[in-house]
């Protein structure tokens, strides 16, 4: 999402390259790109201004270090300010009710109901809740057909009552329904519109009124740009909601309606949806918002999506198979799959410092596992235990099966064997320092 501004960002720290010291003539041209790659980024002018003067104060006003450049100076202020301007500390989704009601809120097209989808799999998998799905657009059939689909996808009850045009009175009781059923979270999805409309608001309105929800979320897509902070700017006003969930962050968008909101609206992003799945909804963190804008990965988001997939029991056991060089394309294969439960293969790889802006004009198909599941599919459980017996005779009949090539098949048994070798140095010890010790050697 944030490609763009993060180049140009880039291409505005640069002007202070090579400077030493940091001055009001070389920090008020760097600040005049910044402040264009915000207005880019469909960052509104107010925001924009108000953000660059006030990085300005504070760079003006430091004393740069001997140890750091003027334009890594530049950089981290920046990075502050970017992280306060989204917030500064996440903002958690409040859960004190008994049952906690949740009311959803925003344009139709926005996402709503897909994401009370995602809402209800998050606070299952992650809040160990038990939540109710209540359909309140009693305007689109479709999208009470759509929310009892995505209901059975997550494991989740759904409460609809069909050919009922009463949506305060289908709330209420839902509500009813929870607190006898032992359901600890209402999450209620309500009529969205193609624009904001004075029905649809005082029917939501009303609804609020009557349920009295422990919190009002508006979903808005990112993609809508500048839109986005005037039609949650209207909700507000109406609604009072307490925060903000941002959908289609993985999209091709500019990315301001994230950097814009808090500081127009006053409320909080609390969530993002980053892809189609139905886990893939994010913790909004402002600070590691920041750290991926400004091109410096985010390591600690990565190694949570690695340890919700992490199997310590599996582990050991993967890791004695290495220690008796038994690791097999069975094991590879379920490595495979942990791996792809993580998410978006791009999208993790943008996680890594330094490594997001190295692969941002590589295609890297969200597919891209499929061949080689094919291929492993296609060995006999003999051949996918025991890759030693693989000849020239069963690599034909192998890529036949799966649709690949010969050289397909090669070039896979290559990248097995070269990770299982990589794998039984890394748990020989002595192997790892002669290799470490040899390093020297090798760059002369």
């Amino acid at each position: 999402m944030f490609e763009n501004l993060s180049d140009k960002l880039e291409r505005a720290f640069k002007v202070l390259k090579g400077e030493g010291k940091i001055t009001e003539i070389n920090v008020a041209e760097t600040l005049k790109e910044v402040r264009k790659a915000l207005l880019d980024a469909d960052v509104s002018f107010q925001v924009a201004k108000k953000f660059t003067d006030d990085i300005k104060q504070k760079a003006l006003g430091q004393n740069v270090i001997n140890a750091v450049s003027p334009s890594q100076s530049l950089v981290k202020i920046t990075h502050d300010e970017l992280t306060a301007l989204m917030g500064g500390d996440k903002t958690d989704i409040q859960l004190g009710g008994n049952p906690t009601v949740i009311l959803m809120s925003g344009l139709q097209g926005s996402g709503k109901t897909t994401h009370s989808g995602k809402l209800a799999h998050w606070l299952k998998t992650k809040k160990g809740k038990n939540p109710l799905l209540v359909a309140c657009d009693i305007y689109r059939p479709a999208a009470i057909d759509q929310l009892h689909v995505l209901g059975e996808q997550v494991g989740v009850e759904v409460y609809s009552e069909r050919d009922v045009q009463d949506a305060v009175g289908i709330a209420k009781r839902a509500v009813a329904h929870a607190k006898t059923n032992g359901n600890s979270v209402v999450i209620i999805d309500t009529a969205g519109r193609l624009a904001i409309d004075e029905v649809m608001m005082k029917e939501i309105a009303a609804v609020r009124d009557a349920v009295k929800p422990d919190e009002i979320l508006f979903v808005v897509d990112a993609m809508t740009g500048q839109d986005a902070v005037n039609t949650a700017k209207t909700f507000n006003e109406r609604l009072d909601f307490d925060g903000v969930i941002l959908t289609k962050l993985d999209g091709d968008t500019r990315g301001g309606a994230a950097l814009s909101i808090l500081s127009v609206v006053h409320k909080p992003i609390k969530f993002v949806g980053m892809g189609e799945k139905m886990d893939a909804l994010d913790v909004f963190y402002p600070q590691r918002m920041a750290d991926r804008i400004l091109g410096m990965g985010d390591v600690v988001t990565l190694v949570e999506r690695a340890q919700e997939q992490f199997d310590a029991k599996e582990a050991r056991r993967i890791q004695e198979r290495i220690a008796k060089n038994k690791f097999s394309f069975n094991d590879f294969l379920g490595q495979l799959q942990q791996i792809k439960k993580m998410g978006n293969v791009k999208d993790l790889m943008g996680m890594i410092p330094g490594v997001g802006k190295a692969m941002k004009d590589v295609d890297i198909d969200d597919n891209a596992f499929k061949g080689i599941e094919a291929i492993i599919h296609s060995m006999t459980p003999k051949e996918r235990e025991h890759p030693e017996v693989i000849n020239g005779q069963r690599k034909a009949r192998i890529a036949k099966g799966s649709g690949t090539t010969i050289q397909d098949v090669n070039r896979l048994m290559k990248q097995f064997e070269d990770t299982r070798k990589m794998m039984r140095m890394m748990q020989d010890k002595g192997q790892m320092a002669k290799m470490m010790r040899n390093m020297p050697k090798m760059k002369k």
